[in-house]
């Protein structure tokens, strides 16, 4: 083999090792072609390369000049330049000068590519790896972390976007592009872009621990910190040494500081601070960055940060002044005075903050930072509305662009002066009329002002002139919001009025406009919705199909999108009930989106809903072992031991969560109502006192007044129930349900059977006239509660029905029944529709068509959700059966009241009705013992009856106590005196 070509072999060798970080090894061989070779541009190209990442900077320079003449006359080559790049940058000479040969190295590598076909010799030309570090020069002179909403992008970032943008289409499955990708989409505040793109890594390579601290580093910025930290232990399960990179503790150490962590916030970063940050060829077995001086600045003043937060502000000022001290006259001091302004405000010393952010000038970086700083001080702490408009005003006039623009007009936005805001936005957008931020700026001010005709209108007008399609989507979306639904699907249908797309982006944005458009459908043509799904769903396969060879970055989007039209389908199934069907496209999600914790949620949910309860609890645990403190799965857990009758493994869970957050009051309700329903309803009190103890403002909370009015409801306390549901009545979580309560008391405040009568009803004038006064407070209660979603509309119009049925007057309870008719012909299957149906029915004595209706419910599934309804059906059936004596299928239904609600005084008072019936008088007393005590003696009706049989059975205390018990809150109460209290009475004496 001839010299040269031996020379050309170890040339490639040593930019081989090059590429893999190994300098001394790349040296050797370099050195070794020079030697053979000694004409060979490249392999002293390769010297000087390894001679600038070996830091000998002087040598490097002189051999630098000495090509540089030699190829004046040969014509520039992209690596001489790129070398030049390099060597600038380590010479510290600026930014700018780095960055324009870094771009001048990107050009002349291109233009040598011009004009080839897709080739060996293209890909050869190509040269990805080289590209790769052209862009990896770039990132050190980009911003650190992402950008903000509404920040501009670095003119750096596109830059390498465009250098990598050919690499990664031409090579898709290479990580190091794909990987450098990411970066720059995390970096440019792409964030979900960035996520799928290091998706298509960890496809090509489940072990890159780089990739792995990314992703950490992309859901912290999401505020996804139980899935940041998850990363963050898969990349040590692949590799045990990610624990010795920096870059682990640090993300660590600010998911816990964002947690509130701080204790252990502080202990990761002081064990950072330990490590030999820099032995720079540690870290070279990471393909990611080693550690930098900004990478230390950012760990010394995040551990500033959480002392401080922790109370130790003295600690926090020594790590601030040693950090000062070390990064004094370099570029990231003044990182570090913005950081002392924190520390300044934190000891309540604004003076010296300001005066700090004063003496910061246009000229340096954080300028926009500090004014932004210097801006909230004045409205937070000074509430002086001027001068915080000031620090926007100068920040517009020393910097003046669309970035400064926009915050000038956010900061109107945020003192309520919408309309200056607008004109701060018209003037930005007269000067970049195709700036998408700031059209969509505008139409959204607009909004928030509530100026829906001018948004609209602007919509319109802004998507003539700029021809954008997202536009189209806002303008549905805000048509949507305002229930226009005619004009909304119009609005689409026009953007779907095209001849076939080809291209992904066209497809994508058709996908999106066919999803808006079933959304439409949804409130507007239902029968419609089924057909727009598919066909959103036939153009996303296609998609799917596309995207691994042509855009292989976004098959993680493009399958969690294929995801949520699944559950669009699952949600659709399940409003119309059909359960099987729901199920299968629920799990069609999963076999997009394997780990969707909220598709497997819906799947427990669902499996809960026909009974099965076996795949529930799998689907649970499975959640609970992916995230342990998951709230909803560890209630539908203590749901399904609740089902399975498994009460005190139910009620623990529960307990679980409170302890953890007590004034979690969707969960102190559903532990209410599990209370009641496994006969333990006086633990409650004790969560009340638990929850009282987080604050001091905790009686004042809606949801908390919502809880206790439930509760004394259960206890038999109506008007204690109404004043505490009365508190909750205007609030926007739990109005609607505390209405429907008060309502639901108010017509029958003492939670009778309606339309039962089995048992003798003493109905005096003083009671008709109590009914009626309910009736009148239930309908004033009704013309106050405006409720805003289709379900709270079904809901007003029953129980306004239901006041009609209250009244028991007979043209007022037909004009009812033919509203509940219509509404259970609406929604099929509807409980509370059909018990109202039958509740109608029995007030006008057609007792055999209420029946049906009740075999009807009586085979329906029991639900959580439904419960309530389907106790009051199946007490009803039996109180129709009891009429009938047909004692057995009653009792048959009772026992299942019981199953599901130890508490149900109804189900125990019927029993003993049965038992007197048969003359079982002891069995009778023992019933209505259970139903006066979960009646919390508080139905005398139902002390009476228990009295009576006390006193059948001969136990004559029993039956004087119980008769004083009832005495005493109801001295009228009528017959109990004489015909129980005094025969006692008398049977007692000698």
């Amino acid at each position: 083999m001839a010299t040269s070509s031996y020379a050309h072999m170890a040339t490639e060798l040593g930019y081989l090792f090059i590429l893999q970080d190994q300098v001394k090894e790349a040296s050797l061989w370099y050195s070794e072609a020079m030697k053979l070779d000694e004409s060979s541009m490249a392999a002293l190209t390769g010297v000087i390369w390894c001679q600038i990442l070996d830091g000998h900077l002087e040598e490097a320079e002189h051999q630098l000049e000495f090509l540089k003449e030699v190829q004046q006359s040969l014509g520039k080559s992209e690596v001489l330049v790129f070398l030049q790049a390099l060597l600038a940058s380590k010479k510290h000479k600026g930014e700018q000068e780095a960055a324009a040969l870094l771009k001048e190295a990107a050009e002349l590598h291109f233009s040598s590519m011009q004009a080839l076909p897709l080739s060996s010799e293209y890909f050869e030309r190509l040269d990805p790896l080289f590209l790769v570090c052209i862009a990896k020069e770039y990132l050190v002179f980009c911003p650190k972390q992402p950008r903000s909403p509404g920040q501009i992008v670095s003119p750096l970032l596109k830059q390498v976007s465009v250098i990598l943008n050919p690499v990664v289409k031409a090579a898709p499955a290479l990580i190091d592009p794909l990987y450098v990708m990411a970066q720059v989409r995390y970096l440019s505040g792409e964030l979900e872009n960035a996520r799928s793109t290091l998706q298509r890594c960890l496809e090509l390579d489940p072990t890159s621990v780089d990739a792995y601290l990314l992703m950490s580093q992309i859901y912290l910025a999401q505020g996804n910190f139980a899935m940041c930290s998850h990363c963050l232990e898969l990349g040590v399960s692949y590799n045990f040494q990610v624990r010795d990179h920096p870059l682990y503790h640090f993300v660590k150490a600010r998911a816990l500081n964002k947690s509130g962590d701080y204790p252990e916030a502080i202990k990761a970063l002081k064990m950072i601070i330990k490590l030999p940050i820099l032995k720079m060829e540690e870290s070279k077995k990471f393909h990611g960055p080693s550690v930098q001086p900004s990478e230390r600045v950012s760990i010394l003043l995040e551990l500033a940060y959480a002392l401080r937060m922790n109370g130790e502000l003295h600690e926090a000022t020594k790590v601030l002044q040693d950090t000062i001290n070390e990064f004094s006259g370099t570029p990231e001091e003044i990182r570090i005075t913005i950081a002392n302004v924190d520390l300044a405000l934190s000891k309540g010393n604004v003076d010296l903050a300001l005066s700090i952010l004063r003496n910061i000038t246009p000229k340096q970086p954080c300028y926009t930072e500090a004014k932004e700083k210097m801006a909230s001080i004045y409205l937070q702490t000074r509430k002086d509305v001027h001068l915080y408009i000031g620090c926007y005003r100068e920040l517009c006039e020393h910097l003046p662009g669309p970035h400064t623009s926009l915050l000038l007009g956010d900061a109107f936005m945020n003192i309520q002066e919408p309309e200056k805001a607008l004109e701060v936005y018209d003037e930005a957008y007269r000067k970049n009329p195709h700036d998408a931020s700031l059209i969509s700026r505008i139409g959204q001010a607009y909004v928030k002002t509530h100026q829906y005709t001018k948004a609209i209108n602007y919509y319109e007008a802004a998507q003539k002139i700029s021809g954008q399609d997202f536009l189209c989507c806002d303008l549905a979306e805000l048509l949507l919001k305002l229930k226009k639904f005619n004009k909304a699907e119009k609005v689409l249908k026009q953007a779907l009025d095209h001849d076939l797309v080809k291209d992904i982006p066209s497809m994508m944005n058709d996908v999106k406009c066919l999803l808006l458009l079933a959304k439409v459908y949804k409130s507007h043509k239902k029968e419609d919705v089924m057909d727009t799904l598919n066909k959103a769903m036939d153009l996303q396969s296609r998609i799917l199909k596309r995207v691994p060879l042509e855009q292989p970055e976004m098959i993680p989007s493009q399958k969690q999108l294929a995801a949520s039209i699944c559950i669009h389908f699952g949600e659709y199934y399940l409003a119309e009930k059909e359960y099987a069907k729901a199920v299968q496209s629920y799990k069609d999600a999963l076999s997009y989106s394997p780990i969707d914790n909220k598709v497997v949620l819906e799947l427990a949910r669902l499996y809960l809903l026909q009974g099965h309860l076996d795949l529930c609890e799998r689907h649970c645990a499975t959640l609970l072992q992916t995230e342990k403190n998951h709230e909803t799965a560890s209630v539908m857990m203590a749901d399904l031991m609740f089902r399975k009758q498994k009460y005190e493994a139910a009620i623990n869970l529960y307990h679980q969560v409170l302890e953890k957050v007590p004034d979690n009051f969707p969960v102190l309700n559903k532990l209410i109502d599990l209370l009641r329903r496994s006969g333990k309803l006086e633990d409650a009190p004790a969560f009340f006192e638990l929850a009282k103890k987080v604050s001091s403002r905790v009686p004042l909370e809606p949801g908390f007044n919502y809880c206790r009015g439930i509760y004394c409801w259960h206890i038999g306390q109506p008007n204690e129930a109404l004043k505490f549901l009365n508190k909750a009545r205007k609030d926007s979580t739990w109005g609607q349900s505390a209405t429907y309560y008060m309502v639901q008391i108010c017509l029958n405040p003492d939670n009778e059977i309606v339309g039962g009568e089995a048992f003798e009803n003493l109905v005096t004038e003083s009671k008709k006239e109590l009914e009626q006064h309910g009736v009148r407070t239930a309908e004033k209660l009704l013309r106050e509660f405006y409720p805003h979603s289709a379900w709270g509309q079904t809901q007003l119009r029953l129980l306004q029905s239901l006041c009609l049925l209250a009244t028991r007057e007979k043209a007022n309870v037909e004009a009812a029944l033919g509203t509940f008719i219509e509404m259970a012909q609406a929604e099929k299957d509807s409980i509370p529709a059909l018990l109202a149906v039958a509740q109608a029915y029995s007030l006008l004595k057609q007792v055999p068509k209420a029946r049906t209706q009740l075999k009807r419910l009586a085979k329906a599934p029991w639900t959580l959700a439904e419960a309530e309804d389907l106790e009051k059906s199946w007490l009803l059936l039996a109180d129709i059966y009891c009429q009938g004596g047909k004692f057995d299928l009653a009792s048959e239904l009772l026992r299942r009241c019981m199953q599901y609600n130890k508490s149900c005084c109804k189900a125990y008072e019927y029993m003993g009705f049965i038992m007197e019936r048969e003359q079982s008088y002891k069995d009778a007393a023992t019933n209505y013992e259970l139903a006066w005590k979960y009646s919390h003696h508080a139905n005398p009706a139902s002390g009476f009856r228990l009295a009576f049989n006390y006193l059948k059975d001969k136990r004559f205390v029993e039956a004087i106590e119980v008769c004083h018990d009832v005495l005493k809150e109801h001295p009228n109460y009528p017959r109990i005196r004489e015909e129980i209290l005094e025969k006692a009475q008398g049977s007692l004496r000698p």
